[in-house]
């Protein structure tokens, strides 16, 4: 089944940090509560949520947020007729015909993680129009999903008792996103996800790039600092780290300030990201490199 997945747990990396987060949220999520995690772009909600399906110990159904997402993509629709025809010719001056058309019912996903007790992941919930989500609040509250009346079977789902539900989001301010119903966020408990510690990006650039600490230290000094410097607190540091360290290791390319192509691929990445192309802040970065030996 291909709409079902299974989480890797060798790709969480493991600090203090996240541990505090996860302990939490696994908690509520024992319990049986649904979790949000909010948060700038950028801090590893997605990660957090998958990580956290895989502690539940069930498999996992992903719904991305969306404008154009609609409810029959989370609970269902029809999806096609199926025709029966009978052709009686036991008298050959008689014909007989009879066509049975009927419509074939097919479930999406939060139906199938409500039915089988799978763990939902709906990253970036509130991109998608509030009006589509109020399916959720049945199935989060009472454990019971709606079909429309003229669906194939019955239109009342029982919701799997080991049925879970992870949402993230980014703050409203975010462009793309909408305000989400009250109803909604007090049927679920939310975990604020701030920036992530130097320990912890540091970990991350030596378990899934393959820097060695010094040079991550130096790199998410750099990102940090710039980012203070033009007083971005939009966006998290952790992508650009990621992206840069990648980038580095695979051309073996030191993270030096005396190096052309590291000051290359940093202006390149840093300006477009946070510096809004002002000549003011290619300059402070210029000064901030000059510093890296």
């Amino acid at each position: 089944m291909t709409t079902v997945l299974h989480a890797n747990a060798r790709q969480f990396v493991s600090t203090d940090f996240t541990k505090q987060i996860v302990r939490r949220a696994l908690r509520y999520l024992q319990s049986g509560f649904a979790i949000h995690l909010r948060g700038p772009a950028g801090t590893g909600k997605t990660t957090l949520a998958m990580h956290l399906a895989g502690l539940v110990g069930r498999p996992m159904v992903l719904i991305y947020g969306d404008e154009d997402l609609r409810s029959s993509q989370l609970i269902g629709s029809n999806s096609g007729y199926t025709r029966k025809k009978v052709v009686d010719n036991y008298i050959h001056s008689v014909l007989k015909v009879e066509d049975d058309l009927r419509q074939s019912w097919s479930d999406s996903r939060l139906t199938l993680a409500a039915k089988e007790g799978f763990t939902l992941i709906y990253d970036e919930f509130n991109r998608s129009r509030p009006e589509v989500n109020n399916v959720l609040l049945s199935a989060l509250e009472e454990k019971l999903i709606v079909l429309p009346p003229d669906s194939s079977q019955s239109e009342y789902v029982r919701v799997h008792p080991m049925f879970r539900a992870i949402f993230t989001s980014n703050p409203e301010e975010y462009a793309g996103v909408h305000p989400t119903q009250d109803a909604l966020l007090d049927r679920m408990i939310t975990i604020n996800v701030g920036e992530a510690d130097v320990e912890t990006e540091k970990q991350i650039l030596v378990n899934r790039v393959g820097l060695d600490r010094t040079q991550a230290l130096k790199l998410i000094n750099l990102i940090r600092g710039f980012r203070r410097q033009v007083e971005c607190s939009k966006a998290s540091s952790l992508r650009a780290c990621l992206l840069i360290g990648k980038i580095c290791h695979e051309h073996e390319i030191p993270v030096s300030g005396k190096d052309d192509d590291f000051r290359d691929l940093c202006f390149d990445v840093l300006i477009s990201r946070y510096g809004d192309g002002k000549p003011e802040s290619e300059l402070g970065l210029a000064k901030l490199l000059d510093q890296i030996p």
